[in-house]
Order: C-alpha cells, then sequence, then structure tokens
C-alpha cells in the first residue's frame, strides 16, 4: 500500500532519502512531508520534560507541547524499547494524514531522527471522555444535552472514517478513552494505530492477530478475526450504553456472576425501564425521547448477527428522535440472564494468541496499541 504524501511542508526543502530499513520506516522519509526536527520538538517540550507530560501508553508517552508560532501540540515518542513501535508510527502516519474532521483528531507532523519516532497531533484541552464520564465529580460537568451531543458527533466522526473520506476505514478500537474533549466539549475520535484501510468495495476483512479491549470487540472480531465497519458500529454500541449509564463496561466483566453491560440494557429496556438506565447524576434535566432513542440505538448496534447492526449512515439519521422509526433491538452479543455465560473463553483467542486460518487482510496488520494518553 503506497504511503500517503502529506500536503504541507514546514520547510521548503525535500527531505532527504534514507537507506530502506526492514520495518518499512525508511519509506516515510522520501514524502514531502510535514517533519519536524528533533530539536524543534525538544524546544517545544522543553525537553520531554516531566512536567509536559500528560499521558503515558504501551508505546511511550505523550507531552504537552508548544511550537515556536505559539500553536499548543499533543507529542507522542514511541518509546525505542517497543518492538512494535515502527508500525505503530507508520500506521498513524499513514491513516490520520489523510483525514481531516471536526470529529477526529488532526495529525500536524512528525519527527524521525535515528532512534526517535514521534508524532505531532492537535493539542486537545479537556482530555479524554472518560476522565469524565467515571469521575463521580467530573461526571457532573456532563449534563444529558453535552452527553446527547457527544453521541451524534462521535457518530458523525465514524461516518465520516467509513463512507465519507477518501478512504474505508475500520479503527479498531473505539472507546470511551479514545475519544477526546476539545474546549467545547466536542467530541475528537483519537488513536488509529490499529485502524485498517479497507479498499473502496470493501466492508471487512481479517486478521490473526486479535487485538482490543475488553468489552468493546464484537463477537465475531474475538472469536474468528473477522474485522468490518460493523464491528466499528458494536463498538460505538457500547460506548453509547456508557455515555447513557454512566457505568463501565469493563466493570461488569469484573464479577463471573453479574451481567454485562450489555445484558443489563436489555433487561432493563425489555422490561420498559429503560430511563432506568439513565446515570443519576444527570437528575432530571433531560429529554425522555432522546434517553430512549439513545438506549434503543446502542442496543441496535451491539446485536449477535453483525448484519442486522445498522450503518454509521443510519445512526446519524436515527440520532434525530422522532426522524426515522427505529427497528425493535433483538437479545445483545454475549447476553448472559443468569451469569452462567463466560466471555472470557472467547477472548482466550486473543490472550493466548490462538490462530485461527483466514483470508489474508488488505491492508497492514496494525500491531496493538494504547489508548491515546489523556
Amino acid at each position: 500500500m503506497a504511503l500517503v504524501f502529506l500536503k504541507r511542508r514546514l520547510r521548503k526543502s525535500r527531505v532527504a532519502m534514507a537507506p530502506e530499513t526492514s520495518d518499512g520506516v525508511a519509506e516515510i522519509l522520501t514524502a514531502e512531508s510535514l517533519q519536524y526536527s528533533l530539536t524543534e520538538i525538544q524546544i517545544a517540550t522543553n525537553n520531554f520534560s516531566v512536567d509536559n507530560k500528560i499521558g503515558e501508553g504501551g508505546f511511550g508517552r505523550v507531552y504537552k507541547g508548544v511550537l515556536g508560532n505559539g500553536q499548543e501540540v499533543a507529542v507522542k515518542r514511541l518509546s525505542r524499547s517497543s518492538v512494535q513501535g515502527a508500525e505503530e508510527f507508520k500506521n498513524e502516519i499513514v491513516v490520520v494524514a489523510k483525514l481531516q474532521h471536526r470529529n477526529l483528531v488532526r495529525l500536524l507532523g512528525f519527527c524521525l531522527e535515528g532512534e526517535e519516532k514521534i508524532l505531532i497531533y492537535e493539542f486537545v484541552a479537556n482530555k479524554s471522555l472518560d476522565y469524565f464520564l467515571f469521575d463521580p465529580e467530573n461526571k457532573r460537568s456532563l449534563n444529558w444535552s453535552r452527553r446527547y451531543n457527544i453521541i451524534g458527533g462521535i457518530a458523525k466522526g465514524l461516518l465520516y472514517l467509513h463512507e465519507d473520506s477518501r478512504l474505508r476505514i475500520v479503527h479498531r478500537d473505539l472507546k470511551v478513552s479514545n475519544i477526546l474533549l476539545d474546549e467545547n466539549m466536542s467530541p475528537k475520535i483519537a488513536d488509529f494505530g490499529m485502524a485498517k484501510i479497507c479498499g473502496v468495495d470493501q466492508y471487512e476483512g481479517n486478521t490473526n492477530r486479535i487485538a482490543g479491549t475488553v468489552g468493546y470487540m464484537a463477537p465475531e472480531y474475538t472469536r474468528w478475526g473477522q474485522f468490518s465497519l460493523k464491528s466499528d458500529v458494536f463498538s460505538f454500541g457500547v460506548v453509547i450504553l456508557e455515555i447513557v449509564t454512566g457505568k463501565k463496561s469493563s466493570d461488569f466483566h469484573q464479577s463471573r456472576d453479574s451481567e454485562d453491560l450489555l445484558s443489563y440494557a436489555w433487561n432493563h429496556w425489555r422490561r420498559g425501564q429503560t430511563l432506568a438506565l439513565l446515570d443519576s447524576s444527570i437528575g432530571d434535566s433531560y429529554a425522555r425521547n432522546e434517553v430512549i432513542q439513545c438506549i434503543q440505538v446502542g442496543l441496535l448496534c451491539v446485536e449477535e448477527d453483525a448484519s442486522k447492526r445498522p450503518t454509521m449512515a443510519s445512526v446519524v439519521c436515527m440520532h434525530n428522535p422522532g426522524s426515522v422509526s427505529l427497528p425493535t433491538p433483538h437479545r445483545p452479543a454475549v447476553f448472559r440472564s443468569n451469569g452462567s455465560e463466560n466471555r472470557v473463553d472467547e477472548l482466550k483467542v486473543d490472550q493466548s494468541n490462538t490462530q485461527r486460518t483466514s483470508a489474508p487482510s488488505s491492508v497492514n496488520d496494525a500491531s496493538i496499541t494504547e489508548p491515546y494518553p489523556r
């Protein structure tokens, strides 16, 4: 797959050709690109000062920086010891540099000098959604109107990835910690290290490398390595349910005897107790029809059968109450009515690195990545 040529340059000079390496990173150096020097990045981050560090993940650390023109940026410095760092670096440049949407984090440039691999992103002021959603005090900043708009913004960002950009992209790691909030509390989807670029007419693929986050991965992906646009739809459904309820999906998986989040939401919905799912911190200031609609859309997105899940185009239409008639959800994936089903058994495919014979993916197989650090 050809690397994208980034459209602008910080400097007029063309980046020098570099010897080709086994991991393909040198290929990036032939591009006319937004390449920053290591010196520029060191100055921007006060030489990667601890005081500037704003997050840390499995592939390195993220620092807040200020460029020479005064622009605030997030500087993602990949770990030198990371075996998968080069692939992560390459994949994020290839994917993110082509994307321009208000609900996606924007890549501003990169630095590749010696063993240093650095990505420069726009700085997003208000950290990640989980910082607010799952904190008893911070969640009070998320009233219903704000949550409803966040759900709509994420949906529009995913629709752009799936249908409206020049590529067809499966994010593969959508979760609340990968949703950043700007100064207006508008959402921006981040972290494309696991993303897959599909052909224009391709809607699904296979991989032998099952990677993702417990509670967000679609069942067909955890069981057989099958990913598609509908895998993202499943993850989005989980995100909707977390935003509405204020409950972590992962908290449900810590007990083998309790319901999972999907079962919890489904049981309330089928008993006609949908409003009881709403996060109590919201109080009485909410639109009843919007809450019910969001829960129903969330349940439609987490259908066991991927073909029954809506497309993101349909979801965006559904987000306006009364605009379309919503189908009736079926029992969701990984349903547990009495705690007898064990989702961990499915995840052994990931944890044991067991491989399943499958058709090769049409794009480079991205490695596991940590959330875009907060």
